[in-house]
């Protein structure tokens, strides 16, 4: 961890209130976080500018992105625009990943792998997933794009990912647990006829690339840690048209696929947990 961001645990204590709460719950046998995952003011105004960083790289992916494209094309327009600003692309070289974005298109579910060879073609829907880090700080979002004309089937599973995010947000509040968020967007992706992925999900962000706690996109109420003000996360369901299960790409051992090559879509936001209910931190 750079030295600046360390030295603010010191610097700005946990509020007194927050801790009587944290030992509140506690002491009620709770899964509290460890004071590391409680961000202080520093550190969560350097992760909205990183956050604000990483919503101008998709914004401008969105301007140029289009049938014909190849994925190594996004992937240099990533690079070049967060180089531009001084900032970092943070799946470059994570663990041997070999490009600055992850472009995952139609059953592909996460983590495709960009590459000069792989076009966008009409009726497409694309995940670029995109990593920002300005000064040591971390900010992470997906979006969803459409290429072309694409099918009823296609726009709807997109539409309905989009508002599973919206409705794990909609759920993620101080002193919640985040078992509340998983079991908000499987009930409503399950009425609606979809399935989630089980094997991945969010995290903890903001001074590392992942943190915890792992955020899953399943689970029941009232389990799971305690979310508490200051915690920043990150909540991306992954919802499938046909089964839940995944494939990893025996190849390159990155690329996740739906197991039955089924459609999936993916969104993906930045959240801090406040006092009040939670504040996104990339669009």
């Amino acid at each position: 961890m750079l030295e600046h961001i360390e030295k603010i645990f010191e610097e700005e204590p946990i509020p007194a209130h927050i801790k009587e709460k944290m030992e509140e719950c506690r002491k009620k046998g709770m899964l509290v976080p460890d004071d590391e995952l409680i961000k202080r003011p520093s550190h969560i105004e350097g992760i909205r500018k990183a956050g604000l960083i990483n919503t101008a790289v998709l914004d401008e992916v969105g301007k140029y992105i289009k049938e014909g494209m190849s994925t190594q094309e996004v992937d240099d327009i990533v690079a070049s625009f967060t180089a531009s600003h001084n900032a970092i692309c943070a799946p470059l070289h994570y663990e041997g990943y070999p490009k600055s974005v992850c472009t995952s298109i139609n059953e592909e579910v996460c983590h495709g792998i960009p590459s000069r060879f792989r076009k966008l073609h009409d009726g497409d829907i694309v995940n670029v997933d995109c990593t920002t880090i300005l000064d040591g700080y971390y900010a992470d979002a997906s979006r969803m794009f459409l290429i072309g004309e694409v099918s009823k089937e296609r726009k709807r599973l997109v539409e309905e990912t989009k508002k599973c995010l919206e409705i794990g947000m909609s759920v993620a509040k101080p002193w919640g647990t985040v078992g509340d968020i998983g079991y908000a967007i499987s009930q409503y992706a399950k009425s609606k006829g979809y399935s989630v992925v089980r094997e991945l999900g969010g995290h903890g962000v903001g001074i590392d690339f992942h943190e915890d706690p792992f955020v899953s996109h399943i689970g029941k109420k009232n389990t799971g840690m305690v979310l508490v003000p200051g915690m920043v996360l990150t909540i991306e369901p992954m919802i499938n048209v046909g089964k839940a299960g995944v494939v990893l790409d025996a190849y390159n051992e990155w690329t996740v696929y739906t197991v039955d090559g089924k459609d999936s879509a993916q969104w993906e936001h930045t959240i801090l947990i406040t006092e009040t209910g939670c504040e996104i931190l990339t669009y």
